[in-house]
């Protein structure tokens, strides 16, 4: 990690000097300014490809871009797939910008019955997703890693298969330990996007992590989710505050950016950010407008949502 921080330490001044924002956004869209040095007040992360209209489809330049419209912070699903070489470059890029990485899926397996089971092939697979996920930790520093318990058992009773994902969690929390990088389990809604799905509610997701009784079982908020589930979106924060690590945004319905739905992101977000939260918020989300335009308007929904202090 050593390479990293000097890579930051070294391009810090030479940023502020020679005025990256801006620059930037000229050279990449030359007819448009889409330059703001304001950095938002939260580190809403947006998805790699995100602002391919704008950036073009390197890496590299988007997260510049992301930089350049204030954005403190990105995240990738699908970082693990990634070569080790392009892990390392978005690390490096990263840091010399000063942006964090929010959390990459680790496991989730929609179709299948993992965590709930006692099966030995289950955990020998979970045991080197684990392995796996520490590599791209050891890559990148990633603070977290997200992991789905998959499928619920219909033959089988919900506390044993409870009993099951806590010994799962718990065995996965420990293989990962002396890494530094946390786990982050993701309730996600079965009404719309994932029926049939074991982990589904914030309160659920808390009772594990109090039973795991280990520091790197966390759990990622998903809003989006939440409000599809149970709503209550803010006093389940309160509730469950000890245990999230990372958050992910969407509107509801038709899970694009805030603004386009039925949750008052500018209070959940003012709510977050009194309560002291440094973390990520993942905008695991589509945009209600198609091309450039749309990049625009989802910029403009963040600067409105996120405009709770001045």
């Amino acid at each position: 990690m050593e390479r990293r921080s000097f890579i930051r330490n070294a391009a810090l001044g030479g940023i502020a000097l020679t005025g990256v924002s801006g620059a930037f956004a000229s050279a990449a869209n030359p007819d448009m300014k889409m330059s703001n040095r304001a950095k938002f007040n939260l580190k809403y992360a947006p998805s790699l490809g995100a602002f391919r209209g704008h950036a073009g489809d390197d890496p590299i330049d988007q997260i510049r871009f992301m930089h350049d419209q204030g954005f403190r912070a990105m995240f990738d699903n699908g970082l693990m797939n990634k070569e080790p070489a392009m892990q390392e470059k978005i690390a490096n890029e990263l840091d010399r910008l000063g942006m964090d990485l929010g959390p990459f899926v680790l496991y989730a397996d929609f179709s299948v019955q993992s965590m709930v089971t006692r099966d030995p092939e289950m955990m020998d697979m979970l045991r080197e997703r684990m392995k796996m996920g520490i590599e791209v930790h050891k890559r990148t520093n990633v603070r977290t890693a997200l992991v789905v318990p998959g499928r619920y058992d219909q033959r089988l009773h919900w506390d044993y298969q409870t009993a099951n994902v806590i010994d799962s969690m718990r065995m996965c929390s420990e293989i990962v330990e002396k890494s530094g990088m946390a786990l982050v389990m993701e309730p996600l809604n079965g009404l719309i996007n994932h029926p049939g799905l074991f982990l589904t509610t914030i309160p659920q997701a808390y009772m594990i992590c109090k039973a795991v009784n280990h520091s790197h079982c966390r759990i990622v908020n998903d809003l989006y989710h939440q409000q599809i589930t149970e709503g209550n979106l803010i006093p389940n924060i309160d509730m469950a505050w000890e245990y999230i690590a990372a958050f992910h945004c969407g509107d509801h319905p038709g899970r694009n950016e805030p603004t386009t739905g039925e949750i008052n992101y500018l209070n959940v977000f003012r709510h977050i950010y009194d309560k002291g939260y440094n973390g990520v918020i993942c905008m695991e989300h589509g945009r209600s407008i198609s091309g450039k335009e749309g990049e625009k308007a989802l910029i403009e929904a963040y600067r409105k949502v996120d405009s709770f202090k001045v």
